[in-house]
């Protein structure tokens, strides 16, 4: 489970068994998680985070997209097989 990066109190991460998924993030803190997909950007679930920190959340997805998408995509290329 490859943390791509930690910002504040949250670490973000994909698992390495999900590569039929299409390009996501999981972001936790404590208890609580999310999951975003990448492309196009929306919210996947949440388990725990209230409204106001899910957006604060999702701000931090948004201006880390790029990161995110080229971490997934290198991560997956390189376990092809």
């Amino acid at each position: 489970m490859p943390t791509v990066l930690r910002s504040g109190p949250y670490r973000f991460y994909f698992w390495s068994h999900e590569p039929n998924e299409p390009p996501h993030i999981h972001v936790d803190r404590d208890n609580f998680s999310a999951k975003f997909w990448l492309e196009p950007l929306d919210l996947a679930r949440n388990h725990g985070f209230r409204p106001l920190e899910l957006r604060q959340v999702h701000r931090l997805v948004e201006e880390h997209q790029a990161e995110l998408l080229e971490a997934w995509h290198d991560f997956f290329n390189d376990n092809d097989g």
